[in-house]
């Protein structure tokens, strides 16, 4: 059964725990194992620090463990996808995993500026794509629609 790492900002979310259980069963309906960030243990007690070295250090260990990412790459606290799941894309690119995006919009980037410029007058990268050409291109896909229509995609191939 092959794994996929869950990537996304949705740990981010007060129901975060319940939410990843639903992917994780979603993942279980198509035949793959989901691995979900917030099912790693970690010791809360800890330096603030340490805590967020042991996150880190855990989750690399299930994207390791991973054959496919699933990215939530939807825009999250601003125009950008969250960058802690960038990252995570990144590194699962750079080892090799099947690495698939999913947002709500796939219009193109630049949509969602009023001119060629942003506020702080720097040009807008126009490509075509709904996000980041370093993102869009080292994904196999980017689906417009959520996490279960990856899943379709994916577990037809």
């Amino acid at each position: 059964m092959k794994k996929i790492y869950i990537a996304g900002p949705d740990v981010f979310e007060q129901d975060a725990i319940k939410r990843g259980e639903e992917l994780v069963t979603l993942c279980k309906q198509y035949g793959f194992e989901g691995l979900y960030p917030m099912d790693n243990v970690v010791d809360f007690t800890q330096e603030k620090r340490k805590i967020a070295q042991d996150i880190f250090h855990a989750n690399v260990a299930m994207i390791d463990a991973a054959d496919i990412i699933i990215a939530n790459l939807n825009q999250f606290r601003g125009k950008e996808a969250d960058s802690g799941t960038v990252w995570e894309c990144g590194y699962a690119y750079g080892k090799g995993k099947r690495v698939y995006g999913y947002m709500q919009s796939c219009v193109a980037y630049k949509e969602h500026f009023d001119a060629p410029f942003d506020a702080e007058g720097r040009v807008v990268e126009d490509f075509d794509y709904p996000i980041n050409l370093m993102i869009a291109c080292s994904c196999e896909a980017i689906i417009e629609g959520d996490f279960e229509d990856v899943l379709q995609k994916i577990s037809l191939q």
